[in-house]
């Protein structure tokens, strides 16, 4: 669908600019922005190169991208100069819901609803229909979605904790050592210590805090979506340590006993 049409209009509302203004800054006249506008008319190739240079968008996002679906953060990083088409970088418009404010909703992807996320991911309809909350300490200037994990590779943060990331724009931007959820084209949601080699292997890292679990690669091509770890909630009291772990602290606090007894003698 070309969302051409409805692009220019919301920019220009946005704005608070009139069709006049615009029809003087690319010296076309005010009839012409109308048309283009309500999709009378098509736009000549003269004409989306001037309406990409007005606004600072790239002539795909204005054919392409519905923008009327972005949140503010997104419409900020678009005006910032932050559009894949024009620099190249790895931007990745998300779908996403907002609350009555306009602020962005923590979508929550639950057990059953992993599979479906895989390859919706990118569906606004799929994201609606999550369930959503707000954590009134994050960021209102960040992305956030919240995601359970299963299993027992990322011990001590036990299975079914409920994981907060980030939205990771750029894959370049992961820090090495940096928690991630990470959304893959096989694998599903796996959450993950990364460390990043895209530049020497076009890969990524991937290790587990429990080591019994061995770090493995993934490339960089099977990645959909990478949110940077933030915070996790768990609604269970956590296990008592093991007897082991309790009877080894004994021994060392017996250790520091003899040996505080034994610096007392000889004094």
């Amino acid at each position: 669908m070309n969302h051409f049409s409805n692009n220019i209009k919301l920019l220009r509302n946005r704005k608070n600019r009139t069709q006049n203004d615009v029809a003087l800054a690319l010296n076309l006249k005010r009839t012409t922005i109308n048309a283009l506008e309500n999709s009378i008319s098509q736009p000549t190739v003269p004409q989306l190169q001037a309406f990409s240079k007005y606004y600072g968008i790239a002539i795909d996002t204005l054919i392409n991208i519905d923008l009327n679906r972005l949140s503010e953060l997104q419409f900020t990083d678009l005006q910032n100069g932050f559009d894949v088409f024009i620099r190249g970088t790895n931007l990745r418009v998300i779908a996403t819901t907002v609350d009555s404010s306009n602020n962005d909703n923590i979508e929550f992807v639950n057990e059953k609803a992993q599979a479906g996320y895989v390859t919706s991911f990118a569906d606004p309809e799929y994201i609606g229909k999550l369930p959503v909350f707000q954590l009134p300490f994050l960021s209102k200037e960040k992305k956030y979605r919240a995601f359970t994990i299963t299993g027992d590779s990322m011990l001590p943060i036990p299975s079914g904790s409920v994981v907060i990331g980030e939205f990771v724009q750029d894959f370049m931007d992961v820090r090495s050592g940096q928690a991630c959820i990470v959304v893959t084209r096989d694998e599903g949601i796996v959450f993950k210590m990364v460390e990043n080699e895209i530049t020497e292997k076009r890969s990524f890292e991937m290790i587990s805090l429990n080591t019994q679990f061995e770090p493995y690669e993934l490339p960089v091509t099977e990645v959909k979506e990478i949110w940077k770890f933030v915070c996790y909630l768990n609604t269970e009291i956590p296990e008592p340590e093991p007897d082991l772990h309790k009877t080894m602290k004994q021994i060392e606090q017996m250790q520091n006993d003899i040996r505080k007894l034994a610096s007392k003698l000889k004094n």
